[in-house]
């Protein structure tokens, strides 16, 4: 029980290490990338129970019950759909082992302890996490002010005293262009691959 207790005490009871790129076919989260479609593993963190896996598209969480238990639960978060946010980077005092990295994908928070000797690869990881939420914001401000333009040219064309037909006419033909402009923009903006940013931080 004491043990324990000093275990808990000093961060030792679930303390992660950071996975070698030639040991990610040895983890359970690689059975659950999709290779197929050019998904690729560059970060991957195992402690007792969970393995948490950074891919250039998704966030895998391999939910472990406890250390000892086979029971498994996969969480999957793309980035295009879980925006992260609240990125932190918590080093060690002088009595710790561990550092501890945070951040939120959506509404779910996440805090993930790794040995404190491997403090270098872990600032690689956070220079990236950080990154990728600049990016995000900044492209959700460019999409939202496309958003609005669109919204402002349809109340403006709505308040013209163009005759009925004729507004019809340019009211379909400014949706049409509208959406097709919106989804340029979308796919522009609306970016589901930061591989280009994992290679930045994390494989130089």
């Amino acid at each position: 029980m004491l043990k324990k207790f000093a275990s808990d005490a000093l961060g030792l009871s679930d303390i992660g290490r950071i996975i070698d790129p030639q040991d990610f076919d040895k983890t359970d989260a690689d059975d659950y990338v999709r290779h197929e479609d050019d998904e690729k593993i560059y970060f991957l963190i195992k402690t007792k129970s969970d393995e948490y896996c950074f891919t250039n598209i998704a966030f895998i969480h391999v939910d472990g019950e406890n250390a000892v238990s086979s029971k498994r639960t996969l969480k999957r978060y793309p980035f295009s759909k879980y925006k992260i946010t609240d990125v932190l980077l918590e080093t060690a005092g002088r009595v710790d082992l561990d550092i501890e990295i945070k951040f939120t994908l959506g509404n779910q928070a996440f805090s993930i302890d790794v040995d404190k000797k491997q403090i270098e690869k872990l600032n690689d990881l956070y220079k990236a996490l950080v990154y990728i939420s600049e990016i995000t914001e900044e492209n959700d401000i460019i999409l939202n002010m496309a958003s609005k333009s669109l919204d402002k040219a349809v109340t403006v064309l709505q308040h013209s005293r163009t005759n009925e037909k004729d507004l019809a006419n340019q009211y379909k033909e400014l949706t049409e262009y509208g959406f097709s402009w919106l989804k340029s923009v979308r796919e522009d903006y609306h970016q589901k691959d930061f591989g280009d940013v994992f290679e930045k931080y994390i494989n130089n």
